[in-house]
């Protein structure tokens, strides 16, 4: 079947968010656990839920005073250390010109994921937004996958899932949606191999080659 959808995760994917992530989450776990956290102890468990990460790095129940904490911290600091990644402008134009539809699959709240998507300049590319406060289950749960393809009235043989982690690979998988790791991971390519993915691209063109 011709593909005619694309659905991208954003952090780490199309939008270079790793920074702002590292430093967010610094800053809410400081003076929160007997060994400071590192970067080393983060960027392996990025892309599950907020608080479900918050919960995992502090082994607590409790953590709505992170999550604030975080939160707060992550809105001062977007637009200085946000950016997209290297030809995912050119790589949207050449989509939608080819009548490619778009939207963005994220475990992140709707209103950051707009300030991304329009910070890049490329919120124009994408026909539907669902984020975590649109599900009840985020990513690795295929809910958020199936949701969009619904909105868009989409069969799931003929989209794509875009994504830089295992939860992005396992939801796309699980909603029946064919998948495509970035290399540029955070995680590094051999992350996303162990999900074999149906694709890995090291380069946002060649996005354009698997759609055809």
């Amino acid at each position: 079947m011709t593909i005619s959808t694309v659905l991208f995760d954003l952090d780490g994917t199309i939008v270079d968010t790793n920074e702002l992530i590292i430093q967010s989450f610094l800053h809410a776990l400081e003076g929160e656990t007997e060994q400071p956290y590192t970067r080393e102890r983060i960027i392996p468990h990025m892309g599950f839920p907020l608080q479900e990460q918050l919960r995992f790095f502090t082994g607590r129940d409790a953590v709505d005073e992170l999550t604030v904490k975080y939160r707060a911290f992550n809105l001062s600091k977007h637009d200085e250390l946000v950016k997209e990644f290297p030809y995912v402008r050119e790589v949207l134009a050449e989509l939608q010109q080819r009548g490619i539809r778009m939207g963005v699959v994220t475990n992140k709240m709707r209103m950051t994921t707009l300030m991304g998507l329009k910070l890049c300049g490329i919120e124009s590319y994408m026909e539907t937004v669902v984020a975590i406060d649109d599900v009840e289950r985020g990513k690795p749960d295929p809910e958020s996958v199936r949701k969009a393809l619904e909105l868009l009235k989409i069969d799931a043989g003929e989209a794509l899932m875009v994504g830089d982690s295992k939860y992005d690979i396992i939801a796309g998988r699980d909603a029946g949606v064919k998948t495509v790791g970035v290399a540029w991971s955070l995680k590094g390519e051999d992350h996303l191999r162990e999900l074999s993915p149906d694709y890995i691209i090291r380069d946002m063109r060649e996005l354009l080659e698997i759609v055809g």
